[in-house]
């Protein structure tokens, strides 16, 4: 991968006092070598975050979360500003991105949240009260 390492270059002759461009080769092999701790398949952790970084269906998992069954659209549209079909839809893409499950029974469908939605929100909870 060519790189400008220019600035790179700046800080190591700041941080050594002088550089060379071993020390150059050297910190960028090293930095290289944290790609295995970069998963090579995030695509579930970006759709997992997208899905949480919108206000209806954060709240929608967070009430899933919190309830101690599973809740069905038309128990979840009293609580948020918005219409049963946006509910639905917004509960479609939290499928999508197996933060809830959903099971249908007769003509009623019903959610709950998954493990990893619940661990996630634990994190974003944890997080929260550290800064």
């Amino acid at each position: 991968m060519a790189t400008d390492a220019t600035r790179l270059r700046r800080l190591l002759s700041e941080q050594l006092d002088e550089c060379c461009e071993a020390d150059v080769t050297d910190r960028i092999d090293e930095l290289q070598g944290l790609a295995g701790e970069v998963p090579a398949d995030s695509e579930s952790d970006l759709t997992a975050l997208s899905a949480l970084s919108d206000e209806t269906r954060h709240a929608i998992v967070r009430y899933l979360a919190a309830a101690p069954d599973e809740l069905c659209v038309c128990e979840l549209s009293p609580l948020l500003d918005v219409s049963d079909s946006a509910v639905s839809h917004a509960l479609s893409d939290l499928h999508d991105a197996g933060l809830v499950t959903r099971r249908k029974d007769g003509t009623w469908r019903y959610y709950d949240a998954t493990d990893r939605a619940e661990r996630l929100l634990a994190a974003l909870d944890e997080t929260r009260e550290g800064r």
